[in-house]
């Protein structure tokens, strides 16, 4: 099922080098996935929406769901629904809402059989946003293992996300080094970046192992959606410059004006000359 919508990708060079430098020892490093880890099409998922899917592989996929609704019926319910999710968690005080994608697919395609409903927002995810690992990501976590550098996730993310590692790494993130407990995935706790929301927890379960903020690197390639947050809290923060793609400098963001990295990296491996 999967095979037939994954074809390698490869990352665009962007104009900035690698520079910055940490001046204290990083005990964890922790990451964003799309854009950062896996090369993504519209460099964050909930940016999909922005891009039009292969309607033609939409439409096959519908007829293989057995629904009956059109694509661009399907698009149209798939966006309100979110969009009013949305409205409903922000008048709970939720900043920056994330909503369940299969609790969504549910409602728009009528369908009560999570598990039909899975399957079928699996395959709409690989048609809407294709993915594929970014250059040299199991040296990194490789060397990250044997170094032991602890490793954690904080993204925008779905059910979906961690089978990423699965289809192209043949293992979960948990075998490839990655802290359970710093696995922090936005569909979990209904908060998006940019929101501090998942920092804020993150940093909170680094200080219960007795892990100061600052000891910590968060890597991404948005400065707003992970730069602002990673610092707010108090991390290290690395700007990852290797797809032109997913990079996003927000320069004309006002929280993004005078916001700065410690690092700048254009490939994963760069990584590991501040680790060793």
């Amino acid at each position: 099922m999967i095979s037939k919508y994954i074809k390698p990708i490869f990352p665009l060079p962007t104009s900035l080098k690698q520079s910055g430098k940490l001046e204290e020892k990083i005990e964890v490093i922790l990451f964003d996935l799309y854009g950062t880890l896996f090369i993504s099409r519209s460099g964050d998922i909930s940016m999909a929406k922005k891009k039009s899917p292969q309607m033609e592989r939409l439409e096959k996929l519908l007829q293989q769901f057995g629904i009956k609704k059109g694509s661009q019926t399907v698009l149209k319910r798939f966006y309100a629904a979110i969009e009013n999710q949305h409205e409903i968690l922000k008048k709970k005080g939720v900043d920056f809402p994330e909503v369940e994608i299969d609790q969504i697919w549910m409602r728009v395609l009528e369908n009560d059989d999570l598990e039909t409903v899975r399957a079928f927002a699996v395959e709409f995810e690989l048609i809407a946003n294709p993915v594929y690992p970014m250059p040299h990501l199991e040296k990194l976590f490789s060397v990250c293992q044997d170094s032991n550098v602890m490793m954690g996730i904080i993204s925008n993310a779905q059910f979906y996300t961690p089978y990423l590692f699965n289809w192209f790494l043949d293992s979960n993130p948990e075998d490839l080094g990655f802290y359970p407990d710093l696995i922090l995935y936005s569909y979990k706790f209904g908060y998006a970046k940019p929101s501090t929301f998942m920092f804020q927890i993150a940093a909170e379960k680094l200080k219960n192992m007795d892990i100061l903020a600052h000891s910590a690197l968060y890597i991404g390639n948005d400065m707003l959606n992970d730069i602002y947050p990673a610092k707010n809290v108090g991390f290290k923060t690395g700007l990852f410059a290797g797809d032109a793609r997913s990079l996003r400098l927000r320069k004309n963001d006002p929280k993004c004006k005078n916001l700065s990295v410690d690092l700048v990296i254009t490939d994963l491996v760069q990584i590991l000359d501040y680790i060793q």
